[in-house]
């Protein structure tokens, strides 16, 4: 995966957002299931003419099935005819060419050096969820979670503090072979809105399968009061997956925003993200 296009090609950035309720996440997969990098390739092979050729998209962070995206990123490399005869049009075809349930909002030339995966500092991401007797809003049921037990956020707020940081995050993780779980939490808090939905901030450098998702289980069980503040602590300390941390519902969480360095700094940024972290004190892979 390079940080520079090809001779002939420019590398295009593509800022784009989505409903994931009708998608089987991100990535391509086999058995012509809906997803979004599908959706999107096949648009732009359509808009530009480009026959049976796929430009093939890399993403910021690929998210489950269920899950949406708000800020997410993207990049393109096309052949540079291609861009010269498209790009004042593209984005108004795209708009054209696309379900209602993706959208992409910007199409620009990217700095030198950027890679959408590779370069980011951050990913920011909310999960919502409501403790409302009654349940969801109707209109927000496909983005908010219920939970129906009160939540006390004061206690989950707590227990999130313990799990900011650098650290092997394998307790709140699915494991894939040959993949750091060393994660640096940036930011996790949780506030209560006037409407009473509760979101959850959760801001780090990279994320490793079910990671968010799973943070979120722990706290709640925390806010319900069927585990104190510190149990999500000792949970991480210990290392391996414990069967009390669910893997709460995909539709819950949103992808809000990607954060990248000054642009004189994304080569820096991409070497540092291909290495494979190790913490302090440890031997051997992770």
């Amino acid at each position: 995966m390079s940080d520079e296009a090809e001779p002939g090609y420019v590398r295009v950035r593509l800022d784009l957002s989505y409903d994931g309720t009708e998608f089987s996440g991100w990535a391509k997969q086999a058995g012509g299931r809906r997803t979004v990098q599908g959706e999107i390739e096949d648009a732009l092979r359509t808009v530009t003419r480009s026959g049976g050729t796929t430009y093939e998209l890399t993403v910021a962070g690929r998210t489950d099935a269920g899950v949406h995206a708000r800020g997410q990123v993207a990049h393109v490399d096309l052949p540079e005819q291609v861009w010269r005869e498209h790009h004042e049009k593209l984005l108004k075809r795209l708009a054209g060419r696309l379900s209602r349930d993706v959208r992409v909002w910007a199409l620009r030339e990217a700095p030198a050096g950027f890679n959408a995966r590779f370069s980011a500092i951050w990913r920011r991401y909310a999960y919502r969820v409501t403790d409302n007797p009654g349940g969801v809003d109707p209109l927000l049921r496909g983005h908010v979670l219920w939970h129906d037990w009160p939540l006390d956020v004061d206690a989950m707020n707590e227990a999130a503090q313990r799990l900011l940081g650098e650290h092997d995050f394998a307790a709140y993780c699915k494991k894939r072979e040959g993949a750091t779980t060393i994660r640096t939490l940036q930011e996790l808090s949780l506030v209560r809105e006037d409407d009473g939905i509760v979101t959850a901030t959760v801001r780090a450098d990279a994320f490793c399968h079910n990671m968010v998702r799973s943070l979120i289980g722990a706290l709640l069980f925390v806010g319900d009061g069927h585990r104190p503040a510190d149990w999500p602590g000792k949970v991480l300390a210990a290392g391996v997956r414990d069967s009390a941390v669910h893997v709460v519902r995909p539709h819950g969480l949103t992808l809000e925003e990607v954060g990248y360095p000054a642009d004189e700094l994304l080569a820096a940024r991409n070497k540092e993200a291909r290495n494979k972290r190790t913490l302090p004190g440890a031997f051997g892979c992770c």
